[in-house]
């Protein structure tokens, strides 16, 4: 009696170790759960339902936390609609296979996990905007490669940061704010130069892409 016990346990933890390696759990790290997000109000006056969390970090990108100018920034700062987040890892992906070679692209704030203000109080300069989820900075490409946000214009990877923004602007942007010395161009109703921007871009995307 006791033999047979011991085999049917046996055969068990065999049966249950199997299976584990067959259909592993899903990891601990950061994975996106999409949801069918609604940018309520303005971009500066507003709020995020239903918002979904950019990861801290992926293939095709890192994210930076800049008022404590490190990588991977904290969770809270990395909340946006359903389609702001499909359209940044779709285009990042489109960008990363078109340069092969290119360094993975640095992520900075979206919106708050609700929302709403995200001022100086948050950190650094704040944001005017970024209060509804369609909002994103991206780091432009390092000519160096190093994974953090450029000091200054002359570090920047011209040929890669051009690319991102036309591919932005191909991917239905309503806007895409650069900085005045980067030199970086566009269609004017789209591209425009914005101070405070010489180290990043600022992406928003209209309402029709809210949802992926």
């Amino acid at each position: 009696m006791r033999r047979a016990c011991l085999i049917a346990i046996a055969a068990a933890l065999v049966t249950a170790t199997t299976a584990v390696a067959a259909d592993p759990l899903p990891p601990t790290g950061d994975q996106i759960v999409w949801d069918e997000s609604r940018a309520a109000g303005q971009p500066w006056k507003g709020r995020l339902v239903s918002g979904v969390r950019l990861p801290a970090q992926g293939q095709d990108f890192f994210t930076w936390d800049f008022p404590l100018n490190r990588p991977k920034n904290r969770a809270w700062r990395r909340w946006g609609t359903d389609g702001l987040v499909n359209t940044i890892l779709t285009v990042l992906r489109e960008h990363r296979l078109a340069n092969p070679d290119a360094p993975r692209v640095g992520i900075g704030d979206l919106s708050r996990p609700l929302g709403g203000n995200f001022d100086e109080r948050y950190g650094g300069l704040g944001h005017q905007s970024h209060q509804n989820g369609l909002d994103v900075d991206i780091y432009y490409p390092r000519f160096d490669r190093r994974e953090t946000r450029v000091r200054n214009v002359l570090q920047i990877d011209f040929d890669l940061s051009q690319d991102l923004v036309s591919r932005l602007v191909r991917a239905g942007a309503q806007y895409v704010f650069v900085g005045p010395n980067t030199g970086l161009v566009g269609p004017r109703r789209v591209v425009r130069r914005l101070r405070f921007h010489d180290d990043h871009l600022h992406l928003r995307i209209p309402r029709s892409l809210q949802n992926r």
